[in-house]
């Protein structure tokens, strides 16, 4: 069997553009996979025709093989950023094609499953109201109602300190937004109860000082992490802040690490209890079960980024079924209606109890729909902001 065609679509999601891909062989089998990354998901698009078509003439079983040629030639323009998205989406796809060829579940190829039934938690759930504790709280309890048991969210995202022309350089929050993050998190903590969980997100856009005081604030809240406190630059910096921080707070990063290479410092510096790998970025299922296998090694537990498209929620759900050190993946609570329409079979058909209760199907259980992905096409001038 050889590769004959890969297909690469922009198509817009609800926060940016999804970068979809289908590869194509001589034999009929086809496999989907997604590339999705931001911002810049033109360069992310560009990347992933040219990686597809380095791959036409190859067999496709050779996951491995095909995953470590990419890796060492595309080195030379750099190994992360979008050419590691180019070889995450081809990882999913060729995974996806190859469990079809067999007749199993991507899970079985990442070695069965320790569950089917993935817990979620939400992010994306306080796009409506304003941004004040008492829309906050109303929206957080509708998700406990809808069945999820924990909610992620960046309390600091709407004090406008790194908006615009207004860009504050040294990243940090004067009292009154100290003030104001507190108790909007202290509103939501109360709304969803003393059991669920409650992720507070920073985008690493807070500074040393400010990081660490809010974190010991926010761990009376009982907090389940406090999610990159600071950028992917450095795990010494990292280090010192959790020798800071409370041992109350759980410190998890990962979103912006590429590769087990990428996460080898942080898992030796002890930096993280929780890591959060993005299927789309970090080198595909088949990268991220690696990285989980070395976390495993550390004691560390894997809770997938994922405010991404449908196959990159499916293919982290296969790969967290796989793994012993599961902790939660990440659900767009609010998404665009297309989102389970560009492929055929809904997700939401697949939600129960806030779980992602994986199919008996072949590969990812899906194939992308052309014509309805053509209906949604890609936004192709940037936008405005900053994306949370």
């Amino acid at each position: 069997m050889k590769i004959t065609d890969v297909k690469v679509w922009l198509v817009e999601g609800i926060k940016y553009n999804w970068t979809m891909l289908k590869i194509y062989t001589d034999e009929g089998y086809t496999g989907v996979g997604e590339a999705t990354n931001w911002p810049g998901s033109q360069i992310v698009e560009a990347a992933a025709i040219e990686v597809g078509q380095r791959i036409i003439g190859y067999d496709p079983m050779r996951t491995d093989f095909i995953w470590t040629k990419l890796y060492r030639d595309l080195n030379w323009v750099g190994p992360f950023g979008a050419s590691m998205c180019a070889i995450s989406g081809i990882d999913m796809a060729l995974l996806d094609l190859k469990a079809k060829v067999l007749g199993v579940p991507m899970y079985e190829l990442l070695g069965g499953a320790f569950r089917k039934k993935i817990r979620l938690y939400a992010n994306y759930w306080f796009t409506k109201g304003g941004h004040n504790a008492k829309d906050y709280a109303s929206q957080a309890l509708s998700v406990i109602k809808a069945g999820f048991k924990g909610v992620k969210f960046d309390p600091f995202a709407h004090v406008n300190y790194f908006y615009g022309e207004d860009l504050n350089v040294d990243l940090g929050l004067t009292f009154e937004q100290q003030n104001r993050a507190y108790e909007v998190s202290k509103a939501v903590r109360n709304a969803i109860g003393p059991e669920a969980d409650l992720m507070i997100e920073t985008h690493a856009m807070l500074n040393f000082k400010t990081a660490t005081a809010m974190a010991e604030r926010l761990a009376e809240l009982d907090i389940t992490w406090f999610e990159e406190p600071a950028g992917p630059e450095s795990a010494t910096t990292l280090r010192t802040m959790r020798e800071r921080i409370s041992s109350k707070v759980s410190i998890c990063v990962g979103e912006r690490h590429y590769t087990r290479h990428g996460i080898r410092d942080l898992l030796e510096k002890q930096v993280a209890d929780i890591i959060m790998p993005d299927i789309t970025r970090c080198g595909g299922p088949s990268e991220m079960k690696r990285m989980a296998t070395m976390a495993e090694t550390y004691s560390v537990q894997v809770a997938p980024h994922n405010p991404n498209g449908p196959l990159s929620t499916l293919a982290s759900a296969h790969v967290c079924a796989s793994i012993p050190n599961f902790f939660r993946q990440e659900f767009m609570f609010n998404d665009v209606p297309w989102r389970d329409t560009i492929i055929d079979y809904s997700i939401n058909d697949l939600i129960v109890d806030g779980h992602l209760v994986l199919p008996e199907r072949t590969g990812l259980g899906v194939d992308l729909n052309e014509t309805e992905m053509e209906k949604h096409p890609g936004v192709r001038k940037p936008r405005a902001g900053f994306y949370i």
